[in-house]
């Protein structure tokens, strides 16, 4: 049985610290004391906190302090060994003897993901892999994915923004794309439980950071591109080069890329151009791409939907998810089965059985309520949120509300743009906090609504800022035939204020407002 707080193999394999020295380019500190080589470690974690017993313990520089501060804290926790880089190996020296050898080696991060691998048996090697990665639509893509596999009769592992589910069970997660350490422990429990494919999302930081070595994806699929975590990566170009990463020869072996956007068609050409291969897929008539929709049709059920191969292969299926962005979601899911071997008749067949590709996706156009319609979607950015107005839009007999922010202490060039795309989009706009995180949160709406000019007299613009009282006023003054989208936060249940986490989950705020309109019965 897997831990409730741990995804962890139960019955990892022992390694001794000499064999990992020899294998790796690790010394231990001074010589290592008596008998260091014999010590035997099951496993590794970077963080204290998840220290078990028996664990080597990975002290590296962290975003704040170095992981060496808390090597002590580690070895009382069960820590059998400690591994940091000379940096580390300076802070220890000073510090109390911690009772557990000490190893050192240049750079811990680099060498971890590899480390990790060979101290849980390389997982991902017993795995058929797929990564997910583009700036919107990879969770939605994931989970249909994931479903599809499932259709097959596959038993699943997924890893992606939302949570981490093994062979059926989940748990939240906290990061898109988890630590290296961490991420080879999961992979272990996957295979100790049976699991046979692997669905990933996989994030720019994480391909920027080295998060997924040393996984090679069997096949990696790209949604699109628009601006997101410039922050992070300081420009587009950075940020492209980050996702192209995954489709070097070295980090997949097949690709599927949305050629919808430019972006997608200059990524197909860049795989090309290293060697690899890249399957091309366009939704969007006109566009020239070995898998295109061919057909699509939209209804009360959702949209049916046609892909043909340039060489006359065919599938058939659909999707209840509203929008052109979740068609081609659908679209890049299936195409990733279809490019891993799988016959188009025998894909279509498993779908059809379960309803096509309708995953239910927590916070992702999730319908809490018909009348009025209220929404909740993660559109955090410019583009997601345009897309998301737009889905809605062709079923809102009345008017079409929005509330949404934006976070603090990210890219503050999106601002404008989501304010601007907001009234272009929506009859009515609601500018509220998101998480400031450590930012002023009335100068991020400002800097919301400076781009929210309304188009016509009749769109409305305000400002909200407890989100709570946002959600409850939109909602409870919205019309029977209104839709109201409540955006950017999705599945998250953490607001983080100046540095203090706020428990806030926009379904439950939605259903409490839901609640009054109805005297305690949502519809």
């Amino acid at each position: 049985m897997i831990p409730d707080n741990l995804l962890r193999p139960t019955t990892p394999r022992p390694h001794r610290l000499g064999a990992l020295a020899e294998a790796f380019p690790i010394d231990p500190v001074g010589g290592g004391g008596a008998g260091w080589a014999d010590v035997v470690v099951r496993g590794v974690t970077a963080d204290n906190r998840q220290v078990a017993g028996g664990e080597l313990f990975a002290a590296h520089t962290g975003a704040h302090v170095h992981g060496a501060r808390f090597a002590g804290a580690a070895a009382r926790a069960g820590a059998a060994a400690v591994l940091t880089d000379p940096a580390g190996a300076a802070l220890l020296e000073t510090a109390a003897p911690l009772g557990v050898p000490v190893l050192v080696t240049e750079d811990v991060t680099a060498l971890l993901g590899e480390l990790a691998a060979e101290l849980y048996g390389h997982p991902g090697r017993a795995l058929a892999t797929f990564a997910v990665t583009g700036t919107n639509g990879k969770t939605t893509t994931a989970f249909m994915l994931d479903h599809a596999l499932r259709a097959l009769g596959r038993t699943t592992g997924l890893i992606g923004t939302v949570e981490v589910r093994v062979a059926g069970r989940a748990v939240p997660a906290t990061l898109t794309t988890p630590q290296p350490a961490e991420l080879q422990a999961m992979l272990a429990a996957m295979v100790e439980a049976g699991a046979s494919d692997l669905v990933m999302e996989v994030s720019s930081h994480a391909l920027a950071l080295g998060r997924v070595e040393p996984l090679v994806y069997e096949v990696a699929g790209f949604t699109n591109l628009t601006p997101d975590h410039l922050d992070f990566h300081g420009d587009m170009e950075s940020y492209f080069q980050a996702k192209a990463a995954l489709f070097a020869p070295a980090r997949s072996r097949r690709g599927v890329v949305l050629v919808d956007d430019a972006w997608g068609r200059r990524l197909a050409d860049q795989v090309a151009r290293q060697g690899g291969h890249a399957a091309t897929l366009a939704t969007r008539a006109g566009t020239d791409a070995d898998w295109r929709v061919t057909e699509s049709s939209a209804g009360a059920e959702g949209t049916a939907l046609t892909l043909t191969h340039r060489d006359g292969r065919a599938l058939r299926t659909r999707t209840a998810l509203p929008g052109e962005f979740n068609l081609a979601n659908a679209a890049l899911a299936a195409v990733m089965v279809l490019e891993s071997g799988v016959e188009p008749a025998v894909l279509e067949a498993a779908l059809a059985a379960t309803g096509g590709l309708s995953p239910q996706v927590p916070g992702r156009m999730e319908q809490l309520s018909a009348r009025p319609r209220v929404v909740v979607d993660f559109a955090h950015n410019a583009d997601a949120l345009a897309q998301a107005l737009a889905a809605l839009r062709p079923g809102t007999a009345g008017r079409l509300r929005v509330l949404f922010g934006a976070a603090g202490n990210r890219d503050r060039a999106k601002r404008p743009e989501m304010g601007r795309l907001a009234v272009l989009g929506a009859d009515d706009v609601v500018v509220t906090d998101d998480d400031p995180h450590d930012e002023p949160a009335a100068q991020i709406r400002a800097e919301v609504l400076a781009g929210a000019t309304p188009p016509v007299p009749d769109t409305t613009v305000r400002e909200i800022a407890l989100r709570e009282e946002a959600i409850r006023t939109v909602v409870l003054e919205a019309a029977d035939d209104d839709t109201v989208l409540v955006a950017g936060r999705g599945h998250e249940t953490v607001q983080e204020i100046a540095g203090v986490a706020h428990h806030l989950d926009d379904r439950e705020e939605v259903r409490a407002a839901l609640a009054l309109r109805t005297g305690g019965q949502t519809r």
